[in-house]
């Protein structure tokens, strides 16, 4: 079936998964989940999640709450425009990044995301005209890391020009949180409130995705008519129900073993929707030892979707593609929510909380514990390949492993046949762009399906189900020189020491849960990333 403007709706091209999701769906009609959610139902989840989807269930009704932002973000655009302020910067992670980003690349609208601690990238973002630059500072709690760094460098930045960073800085963030305390004393242009009974993925629809992308110029009342189009349908106890039906597939094919979901565009007009539905489900439902891995592509014809295996399901984004199971249509604000009333229910299919992230502190506590080490020396490598370092897990490596391509083979061996392989690349988006060919190499040679995460802002999302998931996964971690690092001002420590840092914490977190680690750090970042593509050319399995 086919979408029409405003619409939503779902393909299932498998026939004998549509069978296995049939009694799911009925099930679900007959415990009225999608009127029930939509009326904001805490009880959804049982009794353990009760607290939880108590506050984090507004996310349903923000087609309409949300339009009283409209106004105000039209007006704090067309002030700034008055002050030729025009280039709009966002400092967030997670939810407050991914939704903007996605919809203003769709819109065809500039807008520069820092969700990165890499010194080169936010180096990039300072070298704009500033007189022309609005920061829009986005965090929910206000202690995120990576975001109060950002704005204590802008503010810093801002001030060495002779501008008063309080008319440059514009806040989004929760009532009561210490950042709003802040802003408030910092007299910063404006402070924008987001409903606290959001999470920050169900976020899109909120002042995190409103704000930064309403006033880089993307048509932010067309995205919220377009979701309020498709509430009707995602909120009726029907058969019929898009959401209900993706959420039946995807929770009939995990129960036969495919827990991971390969995400790929078929044409549907959305750029980077991959991104942000792979924080979604990921982070929603990668804990307690289950879940569903979003494993995002290139192209419908790129290895793990084109040849994805019994332990996945291959989802486009479009109408589906060879290959796909599954094709889900629709206009941006209304895949949106399709996706998020489709994760919420798969969360009650497989019995967990879709609203809590209770392994994503870990990383955040042990980089914390490195910035605050005073004897944190840098670790000495196993061996080192020209200019790369080799950092294993331990007893990862057989003894007498002294080659690149060795070390990459006993990583990819270490993974069972249904395992997956995540690249995390603590490296520049920008200048280190190639990185992302990886993947590709890394799924071909290993025949497993293969996640590719910038650090830290996989931490974010992914990284919940790397710690909290299915226990069959093997991670390569990638870290680099810093040619000119950016001290953080009033804080001990600079990007690139954070940076590393949070690499170094992951890596420690995620060994400790049992989970073989490979670093590999590029004393020359071009030069180690050749040597890496020469390594896993040798690399056959």
């Amino acid at each position: 079936m086919a979408a029409h403007p405003g619409e939503v709706a779902i393909s299932i091209v498998d026939e004998r998964l549509a069978e296995e999701a049939a009694p799911l769906v009925r099930q679900l009609v007959e415990d009225r989940v999608a009127s029930r959610l939509t009326a904001q139902d805490p009880t959804l989840w049982g009794p353990d999640a009760e607290s939880e989807a108590r506050v984090r269930l507004s996310w349903t009704s923000l087609a309409t709450s949300s339009r009283p932002l409209l106004a105000e973000i039209d007006a704090l655009r067309a002030e700034l425009a008055a002050e030729g302020i025009d280039r709009v910067v966002l400092a967030g992670m997670g939810g407050s990044s991914l939704a903007p980003e996605v919809i203003t690349a769709t819109a065809g609208v500039p807008l520069v995301v820092l969700d990165t601690t890499d010194p080169g990238q936010v180096a990039d973002a300072l070298a704009g005209e500033l007189a022309r630059t609005v920061l829009v500072v986005s965090s929910k709690s206000g202690s995120t890391v990576e975001t109060d760094s950002h704005r204590r460098v802008f503010a810093a930045a801002f001030a060495e020009e002779g501008l008063d960073p309080a008319r440059h800085i514009v806040v989004v963030t929760d009532p009561g949180s210490p950042l709003e305390k802040t802003s408030v004393e910092a007299g910063y242009r404006r402070v924008f409130q987001a409903d606290p009974d959001v999470g920050g993925r169900y976020s899109a629809l909120t002042a995190f995705g409103l704000v930064p992308a309403g006033l880089a110029g993307a048509d932010v009342a067309g995205l919220l008519d377009d979701a309020e189009a498709a509430v009707g349908v995602l909120s009726a106890d029907s058969d019929d129900n898009p959401a209900l039906v993706l959420a039946s597939a995807l929770g009939a094919a995990h129960a036969r073993g495919a827990e991971k979901v390969v995400l790929a565009d078929t044409g549907s007009g959305i750029k980077g929707f991959g991104d942000w539905a792979e924080q979604l489900v990921a982070e929603s439902t990668g804990k307690g030892g289950t879940g569903l891995l979003p494993v995002v592509v290139e192209t419908p014809q790129s290895p793990g979707f084109s040849n994805a295996g019994d332990d996945a399901t291959a989802v486009s984004i479009g109408s589906p593609a060879d290959g796909a199971v599954l094709g889900t249509t629709g206009t941006l604000g209304g895949l949106i929510l399709l996706w998020e009333y489709a994760t919420a229910v798969v969360g009650r299919l497989l019995a967990i909380n879709p609203f809590d992230q209770p392994d994503v502190e870990a990383a955040k506590k042990a980089a914390r514990a490195l910035l605050d080490s005073s004897d944190s020396a840098a670790p000495a490598p196993a061996f080192v390949s020209g200019p790369v370092e080799v950092h294993p897990s331990g007893g990862l490596l057989p003894e007498g492993t002294d080659s690149l391509a060795g070390a990459v083979h006993a990583l990819l061996a270490a993974a069972p046949a249904a395992g997956y392989v995540s690249v995390q690349v603590y490296l520049d988006r920008l200048d280190d762009a190639s990185a992302v060919l990886l993947r590709t190499q890394l799924a071909r040679s290993s025949g497993l399906q293969t996640t590719f995460g910038w650090g830290p802002r996989f931490l974010h999302s992914t990284g919940q189900y790397h710690k909290g998931g299915h226990q069959n996964g093997v991670f390569l971690q990638i870290t680099g020189a810093v040619e000119q690092d950016i001290a953080v001002p009033e804080r001990p420590y600079t990007l690139g020491g954070l940076q590393l840092a949070q690499a170094l914490g992951d890596g420690q977190v995620l060994a400790d849960h049992g989970r073989p680690v490979l670093r590999l750090h590029f004393t020359d970042r071009a030069a180690g990333l050749a040597r890496l593509v020469e390594a896993l050319a040798e690399v056959g399995r």
